[in-house]
């Protein structure tokens, strides 16, 4: 006799084929999920390096941003003190300068003349004096025209007031002094 087979073969292969699939389909599932994971773990990780590396860039920003406070802070004190030694160096050699000022104005006072004020800016001076007449004011600026190291004088104001003394003239001069090689200049002829 023959053998035949009625068993419904088909049927087992169908879910032999079934059974396979759905084995497939979740190790699929697994590996995917898996592959997901160390892709997260992946970059959760690079995340956490680079983090750190932002936290240390901004800890090391940081302590040059207050170096930089440090070395503009120390570059405004420089250009101070500097500042100031410039003042104290102009006021050293202006020293004799203003010696010799206040010695030729005595020199050229005429009698009957004194002076209540004077201020110096550069080599513009202003001088505030007192006169018993306007003649003697008027002997003073010929004085300071004469004089090598005045020039320019200019009567700004002159009044009439009464003080201790009686009636005087109160008289504000604009005179322009010559420095030491201004003054060098204007003694050669030409």
């Amino acid at each position: 006799m023959s053998r035949i087979n009625l068993l419904p073969w088909r049927d087992v292969q169908r879910a032999r084929r079934s059974r396979q699939l759905v084995g497939v389909t979740i190790g699929s599932w697994v590996f995917a999920g898996l592959l997901v994971l160390g892709a997260y773990q992946y970059i959760e990780i690079r995340k956490d390096l680079q983090n750190s590396r932002n936290a240390f860039l901004r800890a090391e920003i940081d302590a040059l941003e207050e170096e930089i406070k440090e070395i503009e802070a120390l570059k405004q004190r420089r250009d101070r003190l500097i500042s100031r030694m410039d003042i104290i160096q102009g006021l050293q050699q202006n020293r004799t300068e203003l010696v010799r000022i206040i010695d030729d104005l005595v020199r050229l006072l005429p009698e009957g003349v004194y002076l209540t004020s004077m201020n110096k800016r550069n080599d513009a001076m202003v001088i505030n004096g007192r006169a018993q007449s306007n003649a003697r004011v008027s002997a003073f600026m010929r004085n300071l025209e004469g004089s090598e190291w005045f020039h320019d004088p200019k009567l700004d104001v002159i009044n009439v007031v009464n003080d201790d003394t009686g009636r005087v003239s109160a008289f504000t001069l604009q005179i322009r002094h010559a420095g030491k090689l201004k003054a060098d200049d204007r003694r050669q002829p030409g």
